[in-house]
């Protein structure tokens, strides 16, 4: 059945200021362009104020000091994004799989230790001596290798895997194809030079609340721990080599790649595509803009370009290469005047 509430009620359940008619109505959610006026939506980014006032929204999340038109109404507060999220989240709310409990299919060895309320999909493959916490849910097709110690509450979508030994905490996602515990990268050549494999005998370690992106990697130490602290959120198809060691509360954005033995800090940002060699460490709230290539340590601050420069530095510079061509054409101009002074004084 279609859920629908009051602005009066949805400022209430947000905590958010109404601006506008405390009787409107909302029972669905959009973008600004194409919002209904029973539809909810945001403004995220000051650039859209335009779109913002032609938009038949029947409410729109904004931040204080945005310029309000009449006749609209609006939920003001400090994350609008966050506000508009609570209302996705009411009026959609979240279902459930048709798979309660342990499936039948699921291949479970007699030593593994299965907490209450588990939910275990079809066709998933838990090996030998694995513990799973409270509430954890484990979906189709997901492998969980020997020795793994899983905390509770956590969620493992489709085809996931997490090979042997490795330690998951609480409430730690991983999206569909996430692999947790794969070889890290290591070989080394021999008097023919043919590449020798080092078995890498390590562990991975996610720490409380770790989300981790579909098909994304982190590698299983060479032998210690890959470690990544609680709070990071890594995105989709992104790389973690082996003794990487991933500080509390990153974000670290698609197709990220960060090699071997590096460490960051805490509250670290790393745009897409950024890559990272090893044995670097980057100091606490260092963000890295997309497509950056760190190639040393870096203290706390913002950086851009390949190798990695502060991004104020970066900006100077790109204002210097893109009137290149008019200082080539100066050049030439001084050079002329140059050769007519040369040529009067000979």
């Amino acid at each position: 059945m279609r859920r629908h509430f009051t602005l009066a009620e949805l400022a209430a359940y947000t905590a958010a200021q109404l601006v506008g008619n405390s009787s409107g109505i909302i029972s669905g959610i959009n973008t600004l362009e194409e919002a209904l006026p029973e539809d909810a939506s945001f403004l995220a980014n000051p650039k859209y104020l335009e779109t913002m006032k032609r938009s038949s929204a029947g409410v729109i999340c904004v931040a204080p000091g945005i310029p309000l038109s009449e006749k609209k109404n609006y939920l003001i507060s400090d994350h609008p994004s966050r506000t508009f999220q609570q209302i996705i989240e009411l009026l959609i709310p979240k279902s459930q799989s048709g798979f309660l409990g342990i499936h039948p299919t699921a291949v479970i060895h007699k030593t593994a230790q299965i907490a209450e309320g588990v939910q275990i999909g079809p066709y998933v493959v838990i090996d030998r001596d694995v513990s799973i916490g409270e509430g954890t849910r484990i979906d189709a097709h997901a492998s969980i290798g020997y020795e793994t110690c899983i905390g509770s509450f956590c969620h493992f979508y489709p085809s996931s895997v997490v090979r042997e030994r490795c330690q998951i905490g609480h409430r730690v996602v991983l999206q569909p194809g996430a692999i947790i515990g794969s070889c890290g990268f290591g070989f080394v050549p021999d008097g023919q030079g043919h590449h020798q494999k080092l078995e890498q005998l390590g562990i991975v370690i996610l720490e409380d609340d770790v989300e981790v992106g579909a098909n994304a990697t982190i590698d299983r130490a060479r032998f210690k721990a890959t470690v990544i602290r609680c709070g990071s959120k890594i995105d989709n198809l992104c790389q973690i080599a082996h003794n990487v060691e991933i500080g509390e509360h990153n974000i670290i954005v698609a197709q990220t790649g960060i090699a071997g033995s590096s460490k960051t800090g805490k509250h670290v940002v790393l745009g897409g595509q950024v890559g990272i060699v090893g044995h670097v460490a980057l100091g606490d709230r260092v963000m890295i803009a997309s497509r950056g290539g760190v190639s040393k340590s870096l203290k706390s601050g913002k950086y851009r370009g390949s190798p990695a420069i502060p991004i104020n530095e970066y900006q100077r510079q790109e204002v210097h290469v893109r009137k290149i061509e008019e200082y080539f054409e100066r050049l030439k101009v001084v050079e002329k005047q140059l050769e007519a002074v040369l040529s009067k004084s000979s």
